[in-house]
């Protein structure tokens, strides 16, 4: 017996159950781990119509399994958008989504608050390829605007900024991209169950499944949403328009309609390069998406009271976090952040860089390490870590200062997590 869930924003409902409204003929209430590479086909037709994409349904594991598929499907609807294509890590999302919307000679607008391996894709190995990047202020929609040329083929913005944490102005910026023919695409790593890109004009969402989706540090995945709605055939996107010569013809828009640019990346991109994740690492995968409601409300939660902790402290110099009412993106965030603010919190010390690695020196509850996301609380020194092959200049236009703690706040008790941080900060004179 299926259920549908009524409200698309329930996403404690959805969490749980969008992917799996039916068990299979075993009963298994968990979705259960197809670990297999191929599968059987019934007959000769049937093989040459999926190969052919006349027929939905598995062929191999490069381009379907049915455990990821649930992954997929919950995903998607999570967002609240058509389809979903998961693939083996958060930059591998990221890679195939500007390779399937540009050509050599294009290039995309991107807002300058980037993870630092977005940022290192983006400068270096996207230009190696043939295509470009203009980098803009994150927080001005002008610069967006001025910045868009003939061979642009997308804006590219963080839902919320890593480490900077701002949060765009989603409905100007995607007023900007639609009036000259281009999709929005929003990484909604640190967003996502706080903010819904698709309701405020973004085309696709590219994100990592390492973190929040997961929340346990256990899996590398990513994924890529689309909203399905992108009118394609405006000249831009030939790819996903013109005849497909290895599918007899196929044209992903024409054929595939609101599920075309996920399609294609699957079709062609997953066909040739592969980067999927594992039938396991989905499975965990959906495990981490069942408590997502949970943990990204504990997750908010705990972050605002350390925010407001830290900018109390008397050796503390700063704290970011538009949570915070004296934050400068607080109003605009207010718009966007539906359930919270996201769990990370950056801090600068008034002992400056070496203070900083210092308090890192003197934790003990909060783990040093490369991620965020984790149930546990986790903190790292961007600029000699994440974002160290950046140059100064490209570290503070991605908000990374030689003193930023970035500090991505757990689930545990919060009298834990903030006695941790008095005890390190107390041992910095």
């Amino acid at each position: 017996m299926s259920y549908e869930v009524k409200n698309k924003k329930n996403i404690a409902t959805i969490g749980l159950h969008a992917g799996q409204e039916e068990t299979d003929e075993s009963g298994s209430r968990a979705v259960p781990i197809y670990q297999t590479t191929s599968y059987v086909f019934k007959d000769p037709k049937q093989a040459a119509d999926r190969f052919a994409l006349k027929e939905e349904g598995n062929i191999y594991g490069r381009l379907t399994n049915p455990t990821t598929q649930a992954l997929e499907e919950r995903i998607a609807a999570i967002e609240g958008g058509t389809a979903a294509y998961a693939t083996a890590s958060g930059m591998s999302a990221i890679f195939y989504t500007i390779i399937n919307l540009t050509q050599v000679g294009d290039n995309i607008v991107s807002a300058d608050n980037l993870y630092g391996g977005t940022f290192e894709l983006f400068e270096n190995t996207l230009k190696d390829l043939g295509r470009s990047v203009k980098f803009v202020d994150s927080q001005s929609p002008e610069q967006f605007e001025e910045a868009i040329d003939e061979h642009t083929r997308a804006i590219y913005v963080e839902s919320i900024g890593n480490p900077k944490l701002d949060i765009p102005d989603f409905d100007k910026i995607s007023e900007i991209a639609h009036s000259h023919g281009i999709p929005v695409i929003a990484d909604n790593t640190v967003g996502i169950g706080t903010v819904r890109p698709f309701d405020h004009g973004v085309d696709i969402i590219s994100s990592s499944a390492t973190k929040y989706i997961g929340g346990h540090g256990t899996t590398l995945g990513g994924v890529i949403i689309e909203k399905g709605d992108f009118p394609w055939d405006n000249g831009k996107f030939p790819a996903l328009v013109e005849p497909d010569a290895t599918y007899n013809g196929l044209s992903f828009y024409k054929d595939c309609g609101p599920k075309a640019f996920t399609t294609r990346i699957r079709a062609v991109l997953g066909r040739d390069t592969g980067a999927v994740p594992s039938p396991f690492g989905s499975f965990l995968l959906l495990q981490g998406l069942e408590t997502l409601d949970l943990r990204i409300r504990k997750h908010g939660e705990n972050a605002l009271a350390v925010a407001k902790h830290l900018e109390a402290h008397p050796k503390v110099a700063w704290v970011t976090y538009s949570g915070l009412e004296s934050s400068p993106n607080h109003e605009v965030a207010s718009k966007y952040a539906e359930k919270g603010y996201g769990g990370i919190v950056s801090f600068g010390l008034k002992a400056g860089y070496d203070g900083a690695l210092q308090f890192i020196e003197n934790v003990e509850l909060l783990s040093h390490l490369a991620n965020i996301g984790d149930a546990k609380s986790l903190i790292i020194h961007p600029a000699s870590t994440t974002h160290s092959q950046l140059t100064e200049e490209q570290q503070a236009a991605t908000g990374v200062t030689p003193d930023l703690i970035r500090f991505a706040v757990g689930i545990e008790d919060l009298e834990d997590i903030l006695a941790d941080v008095d005890q390190a900060l107390d041992k910095i004179e």
